[in-house]
């Protein structure tokens, strides 16, 4: 039986009597184009920083939630799903192919209502796209920083978030829009493109160098020698015609810009990357010992995702990358 809403009338309200109506007849289908339900933001929130971190803890920690929470989230999604999202591989929780595809889906996602809300903020001005960058600390510390007052006047509309990376392996790619590392990434659906074809060079301070009045490359053995973890001394002394073996005495560092900050303090000589080290001499806080230069073996390779929704940005920022070495390189 259908009701029918009351009428009003002069005298009143009175109800209208129904119509006969057809027996019903079998549901029709749910409209094609509607949407199905979509799980709490908080699920798809905790889902992605899993994968990235690939661990309940850490995700718990970045999202301010317990350890039980993002495991009920997980446990949920994998409910409604039907599909298994993780699986526990030593101590880490690593996303199965399923869930590494959703999580992926999930950041560019929320990338993407970050920059509406963003630009809604704004008035609805033109959005500043912000990238997350991981970059090697010694480029970060010895040459990027240096430049990004070039990037902000060439490119305004580019935010970035830079992570300092320090290991040789890289980390997760997915975690970052771009990715600045010694190491290629070889996954399908990466470009990656290697950013300078760079020598090494050895370097000392002019106040280190004043204490050895009338210095040849013959003195260099009995100075204090700066030693780098990833680049032994002996390739380049053999180049410059003198004994290879290795310094025995000298610190030892992980960190290439660390070295050359240590160098310019007067602390020894060292061997450093002539693109990191040419801002140093030019403003003549190091020089250039002799004019041996050996290829180096360690390159920063720029790599991002393909088709990300960010991609014209990573472009923008990597052509301002090139732009740089090659003002760099040419002194201009």
């Amino acid at each position: 039986m259908t009701l029918r809403h009351p009428k009003r009338s002069g005298a009143g309200l009175h109800a209208e009597p129904a119509e006969p109506t057809e027996p019903a007849g079998p549901a029709e289908p749910a409209h094609p184009h509607r949407l199905p339900r979509l799980p709490a933001l908080q699920a798809l929130r905790a889902l992605e920083a899993a994968a990235r971190h690939r661990s309940f803890s850490r995700a718990a920690e970045e999202l301010a939630l317990t350890h039980s929470a993002i495991s009920h989230h997980i446990r949920a999604l994998e409910d409604k799903l039907g599909s298994k999202l993780f699986q526990r591989a030593g101590h880490l929780m690593v996303p199965t192919n399923v869930g590494a595809r959703l999580a992926e889906r999930i950041r560019d996602g929320l990338g993407e209502l970050e920059d509406g809300l963003r630009e809604a903020s704004n008035g609805g001005a033109p959005q500043v796209v912000r990238l997350e960058v991981s970059v090697m600390a010694d480029l970060a510390n010895a040459w990027l920083i240096r430049r990004l007052p070039s990037l902000h006047e060439a490119l305004p509309g580019l935010d970035l978030h830079l992570r300092l990376h320090t290991e040789i392996s890289p980390p997760d790619p997915y975690s970052v829009d771009v990715g600045i590392w010694h190491q290629r990434v070889d996954l399908p659906g990466f470009a990656c493109h290697n950013l300078i074809e760079d020598h090494v060079i050895a370097v000392a301070s002019p106040a280190l160098l004043a204490r050895y009045p009338g210095f040849t490359l013959d003195d260099l053995p009995r100075m204090p020698m700066l030693r780098f973890a990833l680049r032994p001394w002996r390739d380049w002394l053999e180049s410059a015609g003198l004994p290879g073996a290795e310094p025995e005495r000298g610190p030892i560092f992980q960190d290439a810009g660390m070295m050359l900050q240590s160098a310019v303090a007067g602390l020894g000589v060292a061997t450093a990357r002539l693109q990191l080290a040419r801002d140093y001499i030019a403003s003549g806080e190091l020089v250039q010992i002799g004019t041996t230069r050996i290829p180096s073996s360690l390159h920063y390779w720029v790599t991002w995702r393909e088709n990300s929704p960010r991609e014209k940005a990573i472009q923008q920022f990597h052509g301002w990358l090139q732009g740089q070495v090659a003002i760099s390189e040419t002194g201009t």
